[in-house]
């Protein structure tokens, strides 16, 4: 085991198109690509994997217990390790630039880490040192000479448990589908062992779109509909990742390389069981609506995820009118990342082994924040709920979210596989004329710069995640609390958002000294406080 390294210093240099690069660990480089140890790695997450863009997930959870460290290095090295080969390889380069896996030993002390704080605190304090501590490691890079993951293993009691274990990997592993499935699938339920974590199913409003979607008009309709939005949202998508950028505001400082600023982490939680009565009571008044104007039209129910997002909207609504009133007619995006793997729930162990579900494969959705001109006062909350759902079914009855995950996969098909959408390859040439002054050595890096652009110009970004419903425990450690964040996008303002045991746990990472992140979790706190109530007012 080791003690925890000071944070290092990430060095800004400055690429042929303006777009500043960071100093990345140098990759081992190999001469002969055939090597039986090499595996190749995704196009996407090579993209994300470059001195221009690197993308960590940090997930944290907290224990119940102290942790055992023996208990902890056994489970990694006997679970985790024999789920994907990555976990126990390096990143090597060929000629080419390209990138590979390649197998290597793992020795365990190398990864696991125990930060040392000062004895005899009370737990308010050890939560300040660790969430200081938290702040920090986000900034430190990932030795490139070694697998790309590190545990964190901190042994004081905090407010949220009596031990705390940091779990971070490295983007380019996989996407949070598969690496937050791996490691749910090594581990057991606190209440019976023998049984398998479960997860939320899928909305009940889905099998309602399909029956909507057995009316001959309704299936009209929405082919048309899709049609229009697969064009305008993806060429309005390109356009905001290349030259539309938002505005300067209280929520975006416009820093460069703003990812490598000191940041505050902090959260708020809330309750499924409230934020499903918003949904409930939401419902009921939209199909009094659709009965008033004798819909014949698909419906589709709100989501939890229409109400999450209406409430960051909303949160970030009061919180920029506390400072900046006038600032209605300011461009504010919000980046929402997308799986685009389609898939319902999690996978085991062994079927996601057999289908092969790991790397990267996402893709996102713009929105543009609402803004409301009434006095705090008269502001309707449920606007915002209603804003999003309507931005998101949008998208989601769109071919220009799965054209964007597709432009990545290209770079990638490009290269010896044949591309089967000829609308993709069409639009995919539009965007590579207008990379091709970024281009430098390779394709990937040219979209490396594409989704650091696409990041750096929206105002902020949310990645959702749905956890399990019971209580978990690693290794025979209960865990009570349970969240992640992601380092390295280039935004002021990134929101996380997990749920676990019936609660739900948005994190806010912000740029420190330009956001007041306990400010905005209050205004968060109100927010939320302010859709149920309103929602409870809309039933009656």
């Amino acid at each position: 085991m080791r003690e925890r390294n000071k944070s290092s210093t990430m060095a800004s240099l400055t690429s042929t198109n303006n777009v500043p690069l960071i100093k990345q660990t140098s990759l081992q480089s190999i001469d002969d690509n055939n090597d039986a140890q090499l595996e190749p790695m995704e196009p996407c997450s090579q993209c994300i994997n470059t001195s221009v863009l690197s993308l960590t997930i940090v997930a944290i959870a907290c224990s119940e217990v102290p942790f055992d460290e023996k208990k902890i290095t056994d489970m990694v090295r006997d679970d985790l390790l024999r789920v994907n080969p990555c976990f126990s390889s390096i990143v090597v380069r060929d000629k080419m630039g390209r990138q590979w896996w390649k197998r290597v030993e793992v020795r365990m002390e190398d990864h696991i880490v125990i930060p040392s704080f000062p004895p005899g605190l009370t737990p308010e304090e050890y939560t300040n040192h660790f969430d200081e501590y938290l702040a920090k490691i986000n900034h430190d890079e990932l030795s490139m000479d070694k697998p790309l993951w590190e545990l964190h293993l901190v042994k004081y009691p905090t407010r949220e448990g009596e031990g705390t274990l940091v779990f971070k990997m490295h983007h380019a592993l996989g996407d949070g589908f598969s690496i937050m499935g791996a490691v749910f699938s090594c581990l057991k339920r606190a209440d019976d062992p023998s049984l398998p974590l479960t997860f939320p199913c899928a909305s009940a409003s889905n099998a309602r779109q399909q029956s909507d979607e057995r009316n001959v008009l309704g299936k009209v309709v929405r082919f048309i509909d899709g049609g229009w939005n697969s064009v305008t949202g993806f060429l309005m998508s390109f356009l905001r990742s290349t030259v539309l950028e938002d505005d300067r505001t209280v929520i975006r400082s416009r820093k460069p390389r703003v990812e490598d600023l000191p940041c505050d982490i902090a959260s708020v939680t809330f309750s499924m069981d409230d934020i499903k009565r918003v949904k409930s009571n939401l419902n009921v008044r939209r199909i009094w609506i659709v009965i008033s104007r004798i819909s014949p039209l698909t419906f589709m129910s709100h989501t939890v995820n229409d109400i999450v997002v209406g409430t960051i909207f909303y949160g970030t609504e009061l919180y920029t009118k506390a400072l900046n009133p006038s600032s209605n007619h300011l461009r504010r995006t919000a980046l929402v990342l997308l799986n685009t793997r389609m898939l319902k729930g999690y996978r085991n162990l062994e079927e996601m082994l057999e289908k092969d579900l790991w790397g990267n494969s996402f893709s996102f959705i713009h929105l543009p924040l609402p803004s409301v001109r009434a006095d705090k006062e008269k502001i309707d909350p449920l606007k915002f709920i209603f804003r999003a759902h309507r931005t998101i079914k949008r998208s989601k009855n769109s071919l220009g979210t799965h054209l964007n995950g597709s432009l990545l996969q290209l770079v990638g098909r490009l290269k010896g596989i044949e591309v089967c959408h000829l609308f993709v390859l069409t639009t995919s040439l539009l965007i590579f004329m207008t990379l091709k002054n970024m281009m430098n050595s390779d394709m990937f890096q040219a979209m490396s710069r594409y989704i650091y652009s696409t990041l750096e110009n929206t105002s902020m970004a949310i990645s959702n995640m749905v956890g399990p419903t019971e209580k978990m425990n690693i290794a025979g450690h209960p865990i009570n609390n349970l969240y992640f964040t992601v380092t390295g996008s280039p935004q002021s303002l990134l929101f996380t958002v997990l749920s676990y045991m019936g609660k739900l746990r948005i994190v806010v990472k912000s740029e420190r000294g330009f956001i007041d992140s306990q400010n905005f979790t209050s205004c968060l706190k109100e927010a939320f406080k302010k859709i149920c109530e309103a929602a409870d007012k809309a039933d009656k």
